[in-house]
């Protein structure tokens, strides 16, 4: 089958397009023809070998961790899927979209954890949605944000922080969003109020909520840690990041995963109805074939993209 491989770490220079074997399933486990990946900035940062305690890499590598696409296979039916998923709740030509345990750049994937995917959700949309709806509702339910309380939130124009917008909202909490100035009047029409990133982030932040700042989420690194320890009045009780790999050396929690597969799969399900109903907005701002999986990476490293990349096989 057609992927995308790299056997070292480094830039967008070391993806190449090739050929790899098709994966088995094995007992339960449950193979999928992909339809479209999800671009993360997970990516890149795999790449580059900046992850490898939380995500360690086997060369040749593929990359991609989501995906959206039509089951191709089912393994022997004794036992259980992934994580206690029986494989028999799904069936050939079942349009599913989740999580791969083997690289979503590639023509086929095994699935780690899936659900059905709602034929009136796109492909698009399907593959740009897990990721970023998981991390999202998993670092809010972890904050133990309630309805009524202040949520600072950098990068909140991100994939990640556009979701978590929502969901706080539809929470019943406040929220205040860092993001360049060219993003703002997006971030009200979702509920937020924008400020800029930068120098004297902390007045702006005071001025937009006299009322305090209860809990942060930083999705978007760049030393935004500092400032929200000194928002909450030097404590780190309820901050928690996905974007700075020094976060203990300011006492913060960093987010890489660990919820439940169960917890994963209804997170799943739970958000392509909301995007159905469409009470979460998924938006999608661009699309690449498997061949430019390269310029993909380079825009998601770049920054500042207001949504998902996706890429179609």
């Amino acid at each position: 089958m057609r992927a995308i491989i790299y056997n070292e770490f480094g830039g967008a220079e070391v993806l190449a397009l090739g050929h790899t074997d098709k994966p088995v399933p094995g007992p339960g486990e449950v193979r999928v023809k992909v339809v479209t990946v999800g671009v993360n900035p997970l990516d890149y940062k795999q790449r580059y070998g900046w992850v490898e305690q939380f995500y360690p890499t086997t060369f040749p590598a593929v990359p991609g961790l989501e995906f959206a696409g039509v089951v191709d296979a089912i393994g022997d039916a004794e036992g259980d899927g992934p994580d206690g998923d029986p494989a028999d709740a799904l069936a050939v030509g079942d349009e599913v979209f989740g999580l791969t345990s083997t690289g979503a750049y590639a023509e086929y994937a095994l699935a780690a954890d899936i659900v059905r995917k709602p034929a009136a959700l796109s492909f698009e949309a399907a593959a740009a949605l897990p990721v970023a709806g998981e991390t999202a509702q998993r670092v809010l339910d972890l904050l133990g944000l309630r309805k009524g309380e202040t949520l600072l939130l950098h990068g909140a124009a991100g994939a990640v922080g556009q979701i978590a917008v929502q969901l706080a909202v539809a929470l019943g909490a406040s929220v205040v969003g860092t993001a360049s100035p060219a993003n703002h009047d997006f971030l009200r029409s979702l509920g937020a109020v924008p400020v800029a990133y930068g120098a004297g982030l902390a007045d702006r932040v005071r001025a937009a909520a006299p009322q305090g700042v209860d809990a942060v989420f930083d999705a978007a690194g760049q030393d935004a840690l500092p400032v929200s320890i000194a928002l909450l009045g030097g404590t780190t009780d309820r901050i928690i990041t996905i974007a700075d790999m020094h976060a203990a050396d300011h006492g913060v929690v960093f987010s890489a995963g660990g919820t439940p597969p169960e917890k994963v799969r209804a997170v799943l399900a739970a958000h392509a109805r909301l995007a159905v109903e469409g009470r979460l907005a998924v938006p999608v701002v661009e699309t690449f074939a498997l061949a430019d999986a390269a310029k993909a990476q380079e825009l998601s490293e770049a920054g500042h993209v207001r949504g998902k990349l996706v890429i179609k096989i």
